[in-house]
């Protein structure tokens, strides 16, 4: 990077998943916030068939045209997964968030639950199989939840109470992942935290979700405007400290970089909480929770971007020092 000149920042956007609009939005947000006195800006749009739409090319053209830094902020699948991660180690480029097995990990639900189980974190009981497999003899009753293993946005997820709708939403889910994850319902409260890993790795406020519906559905998601988001949560000193140290324990266990959003279950009976999952480009809208969490915290949205961007290029460099051949 040329020092004193404008850092060259590609934002990639769009994508072939579920969460396609989402990514629109948070790309708005960013293009909005980014300081055009200390960043250049290229954009590169995936549209929802996977074809990418150079916006103009900064100087400097070649196989990575005027690009000092990426900042990917594509969720989901072809984009969260590792994937794209891949294809930037590829290229040589810095870029924003985890590394390909840290990606690849976090998008795999039960590859999580593994990971966090290994570290001595709490997650809920549950069991994996395969799609066309048997159901197996599960050590926890109904209410269960069903979910494809690598997917967002609460797509292919339901919640079942008897055989016959187990049997239903494995197919359901099946339809969406080869691998299929079957969770012990946990009756109690939703909460998400934020975890930033720059010169030192921090959690953010954590906020409390209060889904309309049964659960945290897409439509609640995206479409209804009718869940509630409590920010601060309402939790007491102790039970907050508890879900940061989760946060960030889980955000190492899966050896992340940059960001991650963690979400957790908060058991009604026992007070116990549950890593659920933990997403490696949360969104960025404006109003997302992620930098609502951190803005709340003391970080302004773009200034969270700075740091993020700053921090790449720093690790990016700590990687110019490892060898790759004798």
């Amino acid at each position: 990077m040329r020092p004193s000149e404008p850092i060259r920042v590609a934002l990639i956007f769009g994508g072939r998943s579920g969460e396609h609009e989402i990514s629109l939005r948070s790309a708005e947000s960013i293009k909005r916030a980014l300081d055009s006195a200390r960043y250049t800006l290229a954009e590169f749009f995936i549209d929802k068939e996977g074809k990418w739409h150079p916006g103009p090319i900064l100087p400097e053209p070649g196989a990575n045209p005027g690009i000092d830094v990426v900042f990917p902020i594509l969720h989901g699948t072809f984009g969260e997964d590792g994937t794209l991660q891949g294809l930037l180690e590829l290229a040589g480029l810095p870029y924003v968030g985890s590394d390909v097995l840290s990606s690849a990990a976090a998008m795999d639900k039960a590859v999580t639950k593994r990971l966090c189980l290994q570290a001595g974190l709490p997650v809920a009981p549950h069991a994996v199989l395969s799609r066309g497999s048997r159901i197996p003899q599960l050590p926890f009753g109904f209410p269960m939840f069903v979910k494809p293993a690598n997917l967002g946005s609460s797509v292919g997820i339901r919640k079942v109470k008897n055989d016959q709708e187990l049997a239903a939403a494995i197919e359901h889910a099946a339809q969406y992942d080869r691998k299929i994850l079957i969770e012990k319902g946990i009756n109690g409260r939703e909460f998400e935290c934020g975890v930033l890993a720059a010169s030192e790795t921090k959690a953010s406020v954590p906020c409390e979700i209060i889904p309309s519906q049964d659960f945290y559905t897409y439509e609640d998601k995206y479409l209804l405007d009718k869940a509630r988001i409590e920010l601060p949560a309402r939790l007491d000193e102790r039970q907050t400290s508890e879900i940061q140290r989760l946060a960030v324990a889980c955000f190492d266990a899966l050896g992340c970089e940059g960001l991650a959003r963690v979400d957790f279950l908060m058991e009604a009976a026992t007070g116990q909480v549950y890593i659920n999952e933990i997403n490696t480009i949360p969104g960025f809208t404006s109003i997302s929770m992620y930098p609502k969490m951190f803005e709340y915290s003391g970080i302004a949205y773009a200034k969270l971007l700075g740091i993020l961007i700053e921090s790449a290029l720093r690790r990016a460099e700590s990687r110019r020092q490892t060898q790759y051949s004798r």
